[in-house]
C-alpha cells in the first residue's frame, strides 16, 4: 500500500530575482510541506534573505512563481500575502521600538477582527514568552536583544500564520538565549505552524529542521534531510566547522 505524499504548503518554482541588473537568485526551487521545519543554509550573500523577502512579497521576481496552498502568490503585495497566512520575522527583528510591547503585538493582528480570538492569541504569546507579559507596557526599544527577538516572533504569531518565515532568529544573541529561541521555534511547530528558517548557525538549524537546502550564490546546490546534510562532508567543512 502506497502512502500519498501531501501537497506542499509552499512551492517555489525556478525563481529568478535581480537587484537592478545583478542576479540574486538563479532558477531557485524549493518546497515546504505542511507541518515541516525546513531550513535554508549558506554563506552571507547566498540568497537566503532574498528568498524569504520574495516569498513575502517584499521583492518581485523577474521569472518563476511562488505557490502557497496551491494559489499563485507571486505578484501579491505583502499585506495580501500576510492575509493568506504567511508571517515574516525579518533579520534584525523589525519591531517598532517607540511602541510598547503590547502595541507591537496588536499590530501583528491588524488584519484580524475577532477580538475573542485575538485575546486568546495574546495569551498564547504570553505563555510562550512569559517575559513579554511582564513587559507588556514597556517601550520595546528598551528590551534586551533576546526579548526583542521574542517580541518579533510573538508579533508574527498574532497574525495566526500557517507558514512562518524566520530570518536569522539567533543573530546577536547569547548562547543560552539562542537555545531558548530554538526551543520555542520547535514548540510553535508542534502547535501546527509550518516554518521556513534561515539561520547562520547551521548546526542549530539542522538540529531542529527535518530537511534543509544549501544555497550558494543564489542557487540550491544541495537538498536533503537534515540528518544527511549533517553527515555530508561538504556541509561539514563549509558550515559546521568540521
Amino acid at each position: 500500500m502506497t502512502v500519498s505524499r501531501p501537497s506542499p504548503l509552499l512551492a517555489v518554482e525556478q525563481l529568478v530575482v535581480r537587484y537592478n541588473a545583478i542576479p540574486a537568485l538563479h532558477d531557485l526551487s524549493l518546497e515546504v510541506l505542511p507541518g515541516e521545519i525546513v531550513t535554508l543554509i549558506g554563506a552571507n550573500g547566498a540568497g537566503k534573505t532574498t528568498t524569504l523577502r520574495t516569498i513575502s512579497g517584499l521583492l518581485k521576481p523577474t521569472a518563476g512563481r511562488i505557490l502557497f496552498a496551491g494559489e499563485d502568490i507571486t505578484r501579491l503585495r505583502p499585506h495580501r500575502v500576510t492575509a493568506l497566512g504567511i508571517s515574516h520575522v525579518p533579520e534584525g527583528r523589525g519591531i517598532f521600538t517607540n511602541l510598547s510591547v503590547r502595541d507591537n503585538l496588536e499590530l501583528g493582528a491588524y488584519l484580524r477582527r475577532q477580538k475573542a480570538e485575538i485575546d486568546r492569541d495574546f495569551e498564547r504569546v504570553f505563555t510562550l514568552f512569559p517575559i513579554l507579559k511582564e513587559r507588556a507596557k514597556q517601550i520595546s526599544g528598551t528590551l534586551s536583544g533576546g526579548e526583542q527577538q521574542m517580541l518579533a516572533i510573538g508579533r508574527a504569531l498574532m497574525a495566526r500564520p500557517r507558514l512562518m518565515l524566520l530570518d536569522e532568529p539567533s543573530l546577536g544573541l547569547a548562547p543560552q538565549l539562542v537555545d531558548a529561541i530554538f526551543r520555542t521555534i520547535v514548540e510553535i511547530s508542534r502547535e501546527g505552524t509550518t516554518i521556513l528558517l534561515v539561520e547562520q548557525n547551521a548546526h542549530k538549524a539542522l538540529t531542529i529542521a527535518g530537511r534543509g537546502y544549501v544555497l550558494e550564490t543564489g542557487r540550491v546546490v544541495l537538498a536533503d534531510s537534515s540528518a544527511n546534510l549533517v553527515r555530508d562532508e561538504r556541509v561539514r567543512r563549509a558550515y559546521l566547522g568540521g
